[in-house]
């Protein structure tokens, strides 16, 4: 047994020894390895298996668009993964050993994109419940010390530069996840946590309402975020501007 071992591996050996000198001369007669592109959207190729291509995803399942979000708010998300203020194992993985200069290069290339946004997908939801949702996202419920999202989030839900995400073309799925996430501790955000104290006061039926009404709701001609606050937030938030985490 060992000569027959002896014998396959100098057999192996000699082969490798053989293909090797083959490549050396296709090298030299000018044959070319395939190179990759050091960019970055190369190396973001990871993201866009479960964010889409480009990051720009689709309304429907549960991965949300990231392309063409503020920038400041992309930022914070990575570094809420890495830093477990955000529950998934799979992102913190992958952020684990970037630094902060490489998450703003991430964040700067996915807010940089502008591309078009799919329509919304067809809403099964009850007339009565996106009514409700409607009513919350618009006017929010005082009685409830509830501000409307439109309050942070911009008139027209595109989002505010530089820390504000836009709510619309975002699956149903997903905002309810995220909804969720906030009441249960799962999803956090620099303190002080203005979502997670706005979730508490959510019944299940508003997480429905307002996600229902949100993801079939079309993109403004004007998609993009909006470069300021028209009004001071309702309350004070840990993206705010001045405050920095």
């Amino acid at each position: 047994m060992s000569l027959n071992f002896s014998f396959g591996a100098a057999l192996r050996g000699g082969l490798f020894a053989a293909l090797l000198s083959v490549a050396c001369a296709q090298a030299a007669d000018g044959v070319t390895a395939h190179t990759v592109p050091d960019t970055m959207a190369q190396r973001v190729m990871a993201c866009t298996l479960c964010h889409g291509k480009e990051g720009r995803a689709t309304n429907s399942g549960f991965f949300p668009r990231i392309a063409g979000k503020p920038e400041g708010y992309l930022y914070h998300q990575l570094r809420h993964f890495r830093e477990g203020r955000r529950n998934n194992a799979g992102m913190t993985a992958l952020l684990d050993h970037l630094n902060d200069g490489y998450l703003r290069e991430i964040a700067h290339h996915f807010a940089s994109l502008d591309l078009p946004y799919p329509p919304p997908a067809p809403s099964d939801a009850p007339a009565a419940l996106l009514a409700q949702g409607e009513a919350l996202v618009k006017r929010g419920d005082a009685s409830r010390d509830l501000p409307a999202c439109v309050a942070c989030h911009g008139a027209a839900m595109t989002g505010v530069r530089p820390h504000v995400p836009g709510l619309l073309g975002l699956p149903r799925d997903y905002l309810i996840g995220q909804l969720g996430g906030w009441q249960t501790g799962l999803r956090k955000a620099f303190a002080p946590d203005c979502m997670a104290h706005i979730a508490q006061k959510l019944a299940p039926t508003d997480i429905s309402a307002v996600s229902a009404w949100l993801a079939a709701q079309a993109l403004p001609a004007d998609p993009h975020p909006v470069s300021a606050m028209v009004e001071p937030m309702p309350m004070r938030c840990g993206i705010a501007p001045g405050v920095k985490p």
